[in-house]
């Protein structure tokens, strides 16, 4: 075999190099442990699970998966998580939905090397090796970015307000800023950072040097918000458009409030 055949083969074998050699890390307070996918797809509560409208690929699912509980040793309802994806997309989640056996159910699903998932799209890879999915989550109120693909760590933190107080709103802020600091964590901070806060490597900062409240007007933000490519269309465009199921009305309001209210409260990084 010529250099150039070989170079070829290692490159059409490299999908199934990485899904074999694909290791979860588990950082929970003092229990810390990686986790190959063989140990995943071998534990013994996995189970074949159903995922009716999965959040990434827009249909219906059945994968291979684990009971998130069973692999969070230690964590109590009450610590936060962090859910690192391999591409810098840090989804902040409360461990109480995660540790639920009623309501909303969280699942590791664990792609298997032998039966690949589809591609996310055209010239896209997977979800794999591993994927936050939920059964039920209404019942919990698990919203889009509390399902990482591609997901390479799960950790114990200290919450977001005592990490990052560089997000903290005016101790007189209003009730609605308030509210709006909530929706910013559940639905912002998993690809944006906040005057330089945060541990997303996705997106832009909402913050330093401009807040979009300080050049979106009130009526275009809130339409590229719900609908990010009805007015900047681009092909490596990835942020997802919040529908009201996701996010009511009145909840982007006070998520508008709190970024208004942050413009006047910039902290260089």
């Amino acid at each position: 075999m010529n250099a150039r055949r070989l170079c070829t083969a290692l490159w059409l074998l490299l999908p199934f190099i990485h899904l074999h050699a694909a290791e979860l890390t588990l950082e929970l307070g003092t229990h810390s442990q990686r986790l190959s996918s063989a140990q995943l797809l071998a534990h013994p509560q996995a189970q074949t699970v159903e995922i009716r409208d999965d959040v990434s690929y827009k249909r219906s699912m059945r994968y291979r998966a684990v009971p998130l509980a069973a692999l969070l040793q230690g964590v109590q309802p009450g610590d936060h998580l962090q859910l690192v994806a391999s591409d810098g997309f840090a989804a902040e989640l409360s461990a109480a939905p995660a540790l639920s056996q009623t309501g909303s159910q969280a699942w590791l699903a664990i792609e298997d090397p032998a039966q690949p998932w589809p591609p996310l799209g055209a010239g896209k890879p997977s979800a794999g090796p591993f994927y936050l999915v939920w059964q039920n989550p209404a019942a919990s109120q698990i919203g889009p970015e509390q399902w990482p693909f591609q997901l390479a760590s799960i950790r114990t933190l200290a919450p977001v307000a005592q990490r990052f107080p560089q997000l903290l709103p005016a101790a007189d802020a209003s009730p609605t800023v308030q509210a709006g600091f909530a929706q910013y964590q559940k639905n912002c901070m998993a690809c944006h950072r906040l005057n330089g806060a945060g541990d997303s490597q996705f997106g832009p900062d909402l913050n330093i040097p401009h807040n979009p409240t300080e050049y979106f007007s009130s009526d275009f933000l809130r339409r590229y918000i719900r609908e990010p490519q009805s007015l900047r269309r681009w092909p490596q465009g990835k942020m997802p458009g919040f529908t009201l199921e996701v996010m009511s009305e009145a909840q982007l309001s006070e998520l508008l409030e709190y970024l208004q209210h942050m413009a006047g409260r910039k902290v260089q990084p």
